[in-house]
Protein backbone atom coordinates (compact mmCIF):
# COMPACT_ATOMS: atom_id res chain seq x y z
CA UNK A 1 0.00 0.00 0.00
CA UNK A 2 1.48 3.34 -0.98
CA UNK A 3 1.36 6.47 1.14
CA UNK A 4 -1.53 8.02 -0.79
CA UNK A 5 -3.82 5.07 -0.10
CA UNK A 6 -3.39 5.08 3.65
CA UNK A 7 -5.49 7.93 4.82
CA UNK A 8 -8.77 8.38 3.00
CA UNK A 9 -11.48 8.04 5.60
CA UNK A 10 -14.07 7.30 2.92
CA UNK A 11 -12.67 3.78 2.78
CA UNK A 12 -13.08 3.23 6.52
CA UNK A 13 -16.53 4.46 7.32
CA UNK A 14 -18.61 5.76 4.43
CA UNK A 15 -21.11 2.97 3.93
CA UNK A 16 -24.02 5.32 4.45
CA UNK A 17 -26.98 5.12 2.11
CA UNK A 18 -27.38 8.89 2.24
CA UNK A 19 -25.29 9.50 -0.86
CA UNK A 20 -26.48 6.51 -2.86
CA UNK A 21 -29.75 8.05 -3.97
CA UNK A 22 -32.14 6.69 -1.30
CA UNK A 23 -32.08 10.03 0.44
CA UNK A 24 -32.37 12.97 -1.87
CA UNK A 25 -31.73 15.62 0.75
CA UNK A 26 -29.04 16.85 3.11
CA UNK A 27 -28.93 17.57 6.82
CA UNK A 28 -27.94 20.72 8.58
CA UNK A 29 -28.29 21.35 12.27
CA UNK A 30 -30.46 24.36 13.00
CA UNK A 31 -31.40 24.97 9.39
CA UNK A 32 -34.45 24.52 7.24
CA UNK A 33 -32.67 22.08 4.95
CA UNK A 34 -33.47 18.95 6.98
CA UNK A 35 -34.50 15.44 6.08
CA UNK A 36 -37.24 13.07 7.23
CA UNK A 37 -37.50 12.09 10.87
CA UNK A 38 -35.11 9.52 12.29
CA UNK A 39 -37.33 6.49 11.78
CA UNK A 40 -38.24 7.39 8.22
CA UNK A 41 -34.60 8.08 7.42
CA UNK A 42 -33.55 4.70 8.76
CA UNK A 43 -36.07 3.03 6.44
CA UNK A 44 -34.99 5.13 3.46
CA UNK A 45 -38.47 6.62 3.19
CA UNK A 46 -39.64 10.20 2.77
CA UNK A 47 -42.50 11.04 5.09
CA UNK A 48 -45.68 12.55 3.67
CA UNK A 49 -48.05 14.44 5.94
CA UNK A 50 -51.83 14.22 5.71
CA UNK A 51 -51.95 17.44 3.70
CA UNK A 52 -49.67 15.88 1.10
CA UNK A 53 -46.65 18.03 1.95
CA UNK A 54 -43.37 16.13 2.05
CA UNK A 55 -41.71 15.99 5.44
CA UNK A 56 -37.92 15.94 5.64
CA UNK A 57 -35.95 14.36 8.44
CA UNK A 58 -34.78 16.45 11.39
CA UNK A 59 -31.97 14.20 12.68
CA UNK A 60 -29.25 12.07 11.20
CA UNK A 61 -29.87 8.30 11.07
CA UNK A 62 -26.82 7.76 13.30
CA UNK A 63 -25.39 9.92 16.11
CA UNK A 64 -21.83 11.24 16.20
CA UNK A 65 -19.42 9.38 18.46
CA UNK A 66 -18.58 11.13 21.76
CA UNK A 67 -15.01 12.43 21.78
CA UNK A 68 -14.51 12.54 25.55
CA UNK A 69 -12.57 9.26 25.69
CA UNK A 70 -10.21 10.08 22.82
CA UNK A 71 -6.88 11.85 23.10
CA UNK A 72 -6.85 14.35 20.28
CA UNK A 73 -3.31 15.45 21.03
CA UNK A 74 -1.86 11.94 20.68
CA UNK A 75 -3.02 11.99 17.06
CA UNK A 76 -2.60 15.61 16.04
CA UNK A 77 0.88 16.17 17.51
CA UNK A 78 2.27 14.31 14.50
CA UNK A 79 0.36 16.52 12.06
CA UNK A 80 1.61 20.03 12.82
CA UNK A 81 2.08 21.93 9.55
CA UNK A 82 0.89 19.02 7.42
CA UNK A 83 -2.01 18.81 4.98
CA UNK A 84 -4.63 16.83 6.93
CA UNK A 85 -6.08 15.04 3.91
CA UNK A 86 -2.85 13.03 3.87
CA UNK A 87 -3.28 11.85 7.47
CA UNK A 88 -5.24 8.86 8.77
CA UNK A 89 -7.85 10.25 11.18
CA UNK A 90 -10.20 8.21 13.42
CA UNK A 91 -13.84 8.53 12.41
CA UNK A 92 -14.65 9.91 15.86
CA UNK A 93 -13.64 13.28 14.37
CA UNK A 94 -16.15 12.95 11.52
CA UNK A 95 -19.77 13.96 11.40
CA UNK A 96 -22.01 11.28 9.81
CA UNK A 97 -22.25 13.09 6.47
CA UNK A 98 -20.38 12.95 3.20
CA UNK A 99 -18.67 16.11 1.97
CA UNK A 100 -20.96 15.94 -1.06
CA UNK A 101 -23.91 16.35 1.29
CA UNK A 102 -22.17 19.10 3.21
CA UNK A 103 -21.69 21.34 0.17
CA UNK A 104 -25.39 20.98 -0.61
CA UNK A 105 -25.93 23.30 2.34
CA UNK A 106 -24.78 26.14 0.09
CA UNK A 107 -28.36 26.09 -1.19
CA UNK A 108 -30.08 26.71 2.14
CA UNK A 109 -30.80 30.35 1.32
CA UNK A 110 -31.76 29.88 -2.33
CA UNK A 111 -34.46 32.50 -1.85
CA UNK A 112 -31.72 35.13 -2.15
CA UNK A 113 -31.01 33.93 -5.69
CA UNK A 114 -34.71 33.97 -6.48
CA UNK A 115 -34.90 37.51 -5.16
CA UNK A 116 -31.91 38.57 -7.26
CA UNK A 117 -33.65 37.25 -10.37
CA UNK A 118 -36.63 39.54 -9.76
CA UNK A 119 -34.64 42.80 -9.50
CA UNK A 120 -34.13 45.05 -12.53
CA UNK A 121 -31.41 47.10 -10.80
CA UNK A 122 -27.96 45.44 -11.11
CA UNK A 123 -26.92 46.94 -7.75
CA UNK A 124 -29.80 45.20 -5.98
CA UNK A 125 -28.93 41.97 -7.75
CA UNK A 126 -25.34 42.22 -6.56
CA UNK A 127 -26.54 42.82 -3.00
CA UNK A 128 -28.63 39.64 -3.12
CA UNK A 129 -25.79 37.63 -4.63
CA UNK A 130 -23.42 38.92 -1.93
CA UNK A 131 -25.88 37.90 0.77
CA UNK A 132 -26.18 34.44 -0.80
CA UNK A 133 -22.39 34.05 -0.97
CA UNK A 134 -22.05 34.91 2.72
CA UNK A 135 -24.97 32.70 3.74
CA UNK A 136 -23.30 29.74 2.02
CA UNK A 137 -20.70 29.58 4.81
CA UNK A 138 -23.12 30.33 7.66
CA UNK A 139 -23.92 26.64 8.17
CA UNK A 140 -20.32 26.08 9.34
CA UNK A 141 -20.97 27.93 12.59
CA UNK A 142 -20.57 25.45 15.47
CA UNK A 143 -19.94 22.63 12.99
CA UNK A 144 -16.74 21.10 14.39
CA UNK A 145 -17.01 17.63 12.82
CA UNK A 146 -15.22 16.76 9.59
CA UNK A 147 -17.41 15.28 6.82
CA UNK A 148 -16.30 12.00 5.24
CA UNK A 149 -14.27 12.12 2.04
CA UNK A 150 -16.45 10.71 -0.77
CA UNK A 151 -15.32 7.83 -2.94
CA UNK A 152 -14.17 8.64 -6.46
CA UNK A 153 -17.25 8.77 -8.68
CA UNK A 154 -19.65 9.00 -5.75
CA UNK A 155 -22.62 11.32 -6.34
CA UNK A 156 -25.30 12.97 -4.27
CA UNK A 157 -28.55 14.35 -5.65
CA UNK A 158 -31.09 16.66 -4.07
CA UNK A 159 -34.29 18.28 -5.31
CA UNK A 160 -36.32 20.69 -3.19
CA UNK A 161 -39.55 21.70 -4.85
CA UNK A 162 -40.45 24.18 -2.12
CA UNK A 163 -37.13 26.00 -2.58
CA UNK A 164 -37.21 25.72 -6.37
CA UNK A 165 -33.93 23.99 -7.17
CA UNK A 166 -32.26 20.68 -7.93
CA UNK A 167 -28.66 19.85 -7.11
CA UNK A 168 -26.11 17.18 -7.96
CA UNK A 169 -22.54 16.80 -6.71
CA UNK A 170 -19.82 14.32 -7.62
CA UNK A 171 -16.37 13.38 -6.38
CA UNK A 172 -14.34 13.95 -9.54
CA UNK A 173 -10.84 13.39 -8.12
CA UNK A 174 -9.45 11.29 -5.30
CA UNK A 175 -5.78 12.38 -5.25
CA UNK A 176 -6.26 15.23 -4.43
CA UNK A 177 -9.92 15.11 -3.30
CA UNK A 178 -12.00 17.41 -5.51
CA UNK A 179 -15.79 17.73 -5.39
CA UNK A 180 -17.82 19.33 -8.19
CA UNK A 181 -21.44 20.46 -8.01
CA UNK A 182 -24.16 21.80 -10.28
CA UNK A 183 -27.48 23.32 -9.23
CA UNK A 184 -30.24 24.90 -11.26
CA UNK A 185 -33.58 26.54 -10.62
CA UNK A 186 -36.66 24.50 -11.37
CA UNK A 187 -37.96 27.54 -13.26
CA UNK A 188 -34.72 27.63 -15.26
CA UNK A 189 -33.90 31.08 -13.91
CA UNK A 190 -30.41 30.36 -12.53
CA UNK A 191 -27.47 27.95 -12.62
CA UNK A 192 -25.01 27.61 -9.74
CA UNK A 193 -21.91 25.47 -10.15
CA UNK A 194 -18.34 25.06 -9.00
CA UNK A 195 -15.69 22.75 -7.59
CA UNK A 196 -14.01 22.58 -4.20
CA UNK A 197 -10.59 21.28 -3.23
CA UNK A 198 -10.41 21.76 0.57
CA UNK A 199 -6.89 22.15 1.94
CA UNK A 200 -6.72 21.41 5.66
CA UNK A 201 -3.73 22.18 7.87
CA UNK A 202 -3.07 21.74 11.57
CA UNK A 203 -1.24 24.55 13.36
CA UNK A 204 -0.92 23.20 16.90
CA UNK A 205 -4.03 24.69 18.51
CA UNK A 206 -6.16 25.12 15.41
CA UNK A 207 -7.15 23.46 12.14
CA UNK A 208 -7.36 25.68 9.06
CA UNK A 209 -9.49 24.81 6.03
CA UNK A 210 -8.87 26.68 2.78
CA UNK A 211 -11.74 25.90 0.37
CA UNK A 212 -9.96 26.25 -2.95
CA UNK A 213 -12.23 26.49 -5.95
CA UNK A 214 -14.44 29.02 -7.72
CA UNK A 215 -18.20 29.40 -7.31
CA UNK A 216 -20.16 30.57 -10.37
CA UNK A 217 -23.73 31.84 -10.32
CA UNK A 218 -25.52 32.55 -13.59
CA UNK A 219 -28.74 34.59 -13.65
CA UNK A 220 -30.14 33.45 -16.97
CA UNK A 221 -32.85 36.09 -17.35
CA UNK A 222 -30.33 38.90 -16.98
CA UNK A 223 -27.53 37.07 -18.85
CA UNK A 224 -25.17 37.66 -15.94
CA UNK A 225 -22.43 35.49 -14.43
CA UNK A 226 -21.00 36.07 -10.94
CA UNK A 227 -17.88 34.36 -9.59
CA UNK A 228 -16.25 34.24 -6.15
CA UNK A 229 -14.22 32.07 -3.79
CA UNK A 230 -15.10 31.23 -0.19
CA UNK A 231 -13.13 32.52 2.83
CA UNK A 232 -10.79 30.44 4.97
CA UNK A 233 -12.36 28.56 7.88
CA UNK A 234 -10.45 27.93 11.12
CA UNK A 235 -11.41 25.67 14.05
CA UNK A 236 -9.77 26.76 17.32
CA UNK A 237 -8.99 24.93 20.57
CA UNK A 238 -8.74 21.49 18.99
CA UNK A 239 -6.47 20.31 21.82
CA UNK A 240 -8.09 21.79 24.91
CA UNK A 241 -10.94 24.19 25.60
CA UNK A 242 -14.20 24.85 23.83
CA UNK A 243 -14.11 24.46 20.06
CA UNK A 244 -15.07 27.56 18.10
CA UNK A 245 -14.98 28.55 14.45
CA UNK A 246 -14.10 31.71 12.58
CA UNK A 247 -14.00 32.68 8.92
CA UNK A 248 -11.42 35.13 7.64
CA UNK A 249 -10.04 36.45 4.40
CA UNK A 250 -11.21 38.65 1.55
CA UNK A 251 -13.54 37.49 -1.20
CA UNK A 252 -14.38 39.29 -4.44
CA UNK A 253 -17.70 38.75 -6.17
CA UNK A 254 -17.45 39.85 -9.80
CA UNK A 255 -20.34 40.49 -12.17
CA UNK A 256 -18.68 39.67 -15.48
CA UNK A 257 -21.50 41.29 -17.47
CA UNK A 258 -21.56 44.76 -15.89
CA UNK A 259 -18.09 44.93 -14.37
CA UNK A 260 -19.51 45.56 -10.88
CA UNK A 261 -17.56 44.05 -8.01
CA UNK A 262 -18.35 43.32 -4.37
CA UNK A 263 -15.37 43.08 -2.00
CA UNK A 264 -16.07 41.48 1.39
CA UNK A 265 -13.56 41.22 4.23
CA UNK A 266 -14.23 38.46 6.77
CA UNK A 267 -12.40 39.85 9.76
CA UNK A 268 -10.30 37.63 12.04
CA UNK A 269 -11.37 37.46 15.66
CA UNK A 270 -8.56 39.54 17.11
CA UNK A 271 -7.13 39.45 20.63
CA UNK A 272 -10.32 40.26 22.53
CA UNK A 273 -12.86 38.85 20.09
CA UNK A 274 -14.26 42.24 19.12
CA UNK A 275 -14.29 41.42 15.40
CA UNK A 276 -15.55 37.83 15.74
CA UNK A 277 -17.80 36.86 12.80
CA UNK A 278 -17.76 40.41 11.45
CA UNK A 279 -17.95 41.08 7.70
CA UNK A 280 -17.33 44.45 6.05
CA UNK A 281 -17.11 45.45 2.43
CA UNK A 282 -18.46 47.47 -0.46
CA UNK A 283 -19.89 47.27 -3.96
CA UNK A 284 -18.23 49.26 -6.72
CA UNK A 285 -19.01 49.78 -10.39
CA UNK A 286 -16.67 49.15 -13.30
CA UNK A 287 -15.19 52.64 -12.78
CA UNK A 288 -14.32 51.71 -9.17
CA UNK A 289 -16.89 54.10 -7.74
CA UNK A 290 -18.27 52.79 -4.45
CA UNK A 291 -22.03 52.39 -4.72
CA UNK A 292 -22.80 51.09 -1.23
CA UNK A 293 -21.22 49.66 1.90
CA UNK A 294 -21.99 46.27 3.44
CA UNK A 295 -21.47 45.23 7.05
CA UNK A 296 -22.75 42.68 9.54
CA UNK A 297 -21.95 39.17 10.78
CA UNK A 298 -21.84 36.02 8.69
CA UNK A 299 -23.62 34.19 11.53
CA UNK A 300 -26.51 36.68 11.73
CA UNK A 301 -27.30 39.22 9.03
CA UNK A 302 -25.90 41.81 6.65
CA UNK A 303 -26.77 45.49 6.28
CA UNK A 304 -26.32 47.70 3.25
CA UNK A 305 -26.02 51.51 3.40
CA UNK A 306 -24.69 54.28 1.20
CA UNK A 307 -21.02 55.25 1.70
CA UNK A 308 -21.78 58.61 3.32
CA UNK A 309 -24.01 57.03 5.96
CA UNK A 310 -21.42 54.35 6.68
CA UNK A 311 -18.67 56.92 7.21
CA UNK A 312 -20.85 58.75 9.74
CA UNK A 313 -21.13 55.72 12.03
Amino acid sequence: MNSEEEFYDAETGLDSDNSSGEYTDTNQRGSQMTLTDQHAAADGERGVQENGVKKHRTTLPAPMFPRNNFSIWSILKKCIGLELSKITMPIVFNEPLSFLQRITEFMEHTYMINKACTHTDPLLRMQCVAAFAVSAVASQWERTGKPFNPLLGETFELMREESGFRFISEQVSHHPPVSAFHAEGLNKDFIFHGSIYPKLKFWGKSVEAEPRGTMTLELLKHKEAYTWTNPTCCVHNVIIGKLWIEQYGTIEIVNHSTGDKCVLNFKPCGLFGKELHRVEGYIQDKNKKKLCMIYGKWTECLWCVDPATYESF
